[in-house]
């Protein structure tokens, strides 16, 4: 059984990816905190990768650690960089196995997406152009990659307070107003369907470029409005408003999103409705 490290293991990709690979694989889940079962580590702390790698000797990387705080981002880049750049290149020294790495369309400007594999990248924040000198640097040093970018990833666990889908629904269900973009687009991901893409990957060997994201082509607006409509919730709470009144320190891509038909031909699958999901969603609460 092959040994996979992942970084960032206690977020809520991090911890859905661990539940699901473990049943193929021996996971070691790390962190900047050790919890449960898991390591600590810090991937801008040489000596702390060096000291894992040497204990459990990891076939594939999985890293989840990002700073991924878009605004947080444009305050502080030395630290966006040192995670989401060199942190990468610390955990590839002297490691040769299969190293995935999880990128976001926010390589993009959002000016004609959504966006294939082989459009020009154009970044417009810190987070996205640190993100996208990982990938360069990966792809130009480390044969064995896998580079995955995804977008607007979605869950309702009590790991997910960042999760749009989890403020919509408490802040619809607390009879709260919500204000919601209604020019940003994207193809919204759930958080199981991207794991089972990651653990697809890991078990076919694939490597290389590649994009994943929920079938449903949207804007925010209509994604809260569909999230009250899947929960039985009132959609007159929900507003539309546009990015520029949110006054945001970073720049977002506004027609963005990511095109998934080289993923599809690889692995054999289709992308479920952004409905779907949803609904596979409340029923898991409601268990």
């Amino acid at each position: 059984m092959k040994t996979v490290l992942v970084t960032g293991a206690y977020g809520q990709l991090g911890v859905a990816c661990t539940n699901y690979l473990k049943l193929n694989f021996n996971v070691i889940s790390s962190g900047r905190q050790a919890e449960g079962m898991g390591i600590k580590l810090d991937i801008t702390d040489c000596d702390s990768i060096e000291h894992a790698q040497n204990e459990f000797h990891p076939d594939i990387i999985l890293n989840l650690a990002a700073m991924t705080n878009v605004d947080g981002c444009e305050i502080d880049s030395q630290l966006a960089k040192s995670v989401n750049v060199d942190g990468v290149k610390n955990l590839c020294n002297g490691f040769y196995g299969h190293f995935i790495q999880i990128s976001t369309d926010y390589v993009f400007d959002g000016l004609s997406g959504p966006y294939g594999e082989a459009d020009e990248v154009n970044p417009l924040s810190v987070y996205g152009r640190t993100k996208l000198e990982a990938e360069d640097w990966l792809s130009a040093n480390h044969s064995q990659t896998t580079i995955l970018r995804s977008n607007v990833v979605y869950g309702y666990t009590e790991r997910t307070d960042a999760s749009f889908v989890k403020w919509v629904i408490d802040s619809l269900s607390n009879k709260k107003g919500i204000a919601v973009v209604d020019d940003q687009w994207n193809n919204p991901t759930w958080i199981e369907s991207l794991t089972d893409i990651i653990g697809r990957l890991m078990n076919e060997e694939v490597t290389g470029l590649y994009h994943y994201g929920g079938y449903d082509y949207m804007n925010r607006f209509e994604f809260a409005q569909l999230i009250a409509n899947v929960f039985d919730l009132d959609i007159s709470l929900i507003s539309p408003i546009s990015t520029r009144d949110l006054n945001q320190l970073a720049n977002r891509p506004l027609k963005s999103g990511l095109k998934t038909e080289k993923i599809q031909s690889a692995l054999g699958i289709i992308p479920n409705s952004v409905e779907t999901c949803l609904q596979e969603i409340r029923k898991q609460l409601s268990e």
